[in-house]
């Protein structure tokens, strides 16, 4: 039986990403994210944009991928990104009662940022540093280190 998970988003952020370091090194950035599927008002007849809400994480180790570190360095607030990830249901016990908690977040594979200083007012990446920040951004089998 053949499975595939795999998500595919173009969209803005909608806070600043919230970056969290470990005590091995390692670093995660969360990521409110929104996307906006089209539909026509049955009222008025008319196409709107109606958003979607996701959770994102992008993660930072010591041996490789440094999502976390690009995205804290150049993405805040309404910066727009092209986003390439994996689904993954994270479970939890409630803090005051210990019932399973569990919500559905986006794991960052790749991220291309899109659009330049002007689109993400002065929180992007430098048009120098733009096309090198897209090109290292994304993750695979392989060891990817970032050009800077």
């Amino acid at each position: 039986m053949a499975n595939l998970n795999k998500v595919m988003l173009i969209g803005r952020l909608t806070r600043d990403p919230e970056i969290k370091e470990f005590s091995n090194g390692g670093k995660v950035a969360n990521i409110g994210f929104a996307v906006n599927n089209s539909r026509k008002n049955p009222q008025s007849g008319q196409w709107e944009e109606v958003p979607v809400w996701v959770e994102l994480k992008a993660f930072s180790n010591e041996r490789g991928r440094k999502l976390a570190d690009l995205v804290e360095k150049y993405l805040r607030k309404g910066s727009q990104a092209y986003v390439e990830g994996h689904l993954v249901l994270e479970e939890w016990a409630g803090k005051e009662d210990g019932k399973k908690q569990s919500k559905m977040v986006v794991y960052v594979d790749s991220i291309e940022f899109l659009g330049g200083r002007s689109d993400n007012a002065g929180g992007g990446a430098s048009e120098a540093a733009e096309p090198a920040a897209k090109a290292a951004a994304s993750s695979g089998d392989g060891i990817e280190e970032v050009p800077f």
